[in-house]
């Protein structure tokens, strides 16, 4: 059998490799600029976890090549360690082991020297979880529940405002869950994550599209209050269907000013099923807190004017093709496919569950209301409005 030789990268092409990988683009894509299989490109990208490679830069305390030329230049001329130390403006000992450890003074020469010093810095950094094993016992606890990195970090930072020792970067504990070498967070910890992948993709990676359908007599998100639009009072609610196998489906609910969560259990995706089964949900809560609802374009939302006209609440739909424009209820349905993957039969699963998962999401902090918890942020308005 034929041995397969071992594909070799110039570093301007894993440089070009790094900046279509953040923009989003897939192995195989990024191969074909090199004429080459995806599995040499996911041999670079994988080794590193997905996560682009800080790039390196001299300290700027280290001799720098010019300074290397002086000292090569001044030991043929036989001139002592002290007289170029001061011309140099350097210690004496930092010339003296910059010699030591380049050949010496007979072996000196300053183009190698400067190539063997920058291959020396070249040394992974301990790891902060390394250092603070407690700290690495936190966040592994943390990932446990569901919680994501960037989650962990500000309420580390929350939680000891004043302790340094406990605060870590979310890259840090990313890099100690892609990059195995470091040996910090066990494998298995991957499985909590959002979305269970074996190293990180770019945000651009993908975007949802497509049009789920037409519906008549629709209030234009472009109509709705700017008060809801800034989230500067609550009530205001995002809403869409998470869809399972055999036709199974929950309806999620999104509060956007404080990103509390509520699924509903639906029979089905008929328009008048919907309709129904939101209609009744909508009694649990105060007409305060329950003010407008914007859904995507689905047809399950077909009779919206009956469910306006039994609730009181009004009903906007988003433009065709722009999903984002209810983005807080779009990044909780990504959430919830960490509970519910997709292929899931969603009709085995009951209320009661339904809202112990909810009640999970909602006490996880969350980074746009400065690391509280949903959960918190909807008891004060419940409060306020009591």
């Amino acid at each position: 059998m034929k041995q397969r030789h071992r594909i070799y990268y110039s570093e301007k092409q894993k440089a070009l490799m790094w900046e279509r990988w953040r923009k989003g683009e897939s192995l195989e894509h990024i191969a074909q600029l090199f004429d080459r299989h995806h599995s040499s490109v996911q041999r670079i990208i994988g080794e590193a976890g997905g996560i682009p490679p800080a790039k390196r830069h001299r300290s700027r305390l280290a001799l720098t090549l010019a300074e290397r030329e002086e000292i090569s230049s001044a030991l043929v001329a036989g001139d002592s360690i002290q007289s170029i130390a001061s011309r140099l403006a350097r210690a004496p000992s930092t010339i003296c082991r910059e010699i030591k450890r380049n050949s010496g003074q007979d072996g000196y020469r300053a183009s190698h020297a400067d190539q063997l010093a920058w291959d020396r810095a070249q040394r992974p950094k301990v790891c902060k979880l390394v250092e603070h094993r407690m700290l690495a016992r936190i966040v592994a606890d943390k990932l446990q529940l569901e919680w994501s990195p960037e989650q962990i970090a500000g309420w580390l930072r929350r939680a000891y405002p004043d302790n340094e020792d406990y605060h870590v970067s979310h890259e840090t504990i990313y890099r100690s869950l892609f990059i195995q070498a470091r040996g910090v967070l066990k494998k298995e910890l991957l499985e909590h994550l959002r979305r269970t992948r074996v190293m990180r993709r770019s945000r651009h990676y993908t975007q949802k599209t497509g049009d789920h359908g037409r519906i008549r007599d629709t209030v234009s998100i472009s109509e709705r209050p700017a008060t809801i639009e800034d989230r500067a009072v609550p009530g205001h609610w995002e809403g869409d269907l998470l869809c399972g196998s055999g036709s199974s489906q929950i309806a999620t609910l999104v509060e956007r000013q404080t990103r509390y969560v509520m699924l509903v259990k639906i029979a089905s995706k008929d328009s008048e099923v919907v309709a129904d089964a939101l209609i009744k949900h909508a009694c649990k809560l105060p007409q305060e807190l329950y003010k407008s609802l914007t859904w995507d374009r689905g047809t399950e939302m077909a009779s919206h004017k009956r469910f306006t006209v039994a609730t009181d609440i009004a009903v906007y739909f988003c433009d065709p093709q722009h999903p984002w424009q209810r983005g807080s209820n779009e990044n909780t349905n990504g959430l919830l496919r960490q509970y519910f993957p997709k292929g899931t039969d969603l009709s085995v699963y009951s209320q009661t569950r339904l809202n112990a998962v909810a009640r999970r999401l909602n006490e996880r902090p969350r980074k746009t209301l400065n690391y509280e918890t949903p959960a918190e942020r909807f008891n004060q308005t419940i409060a306020s409005t009591g």
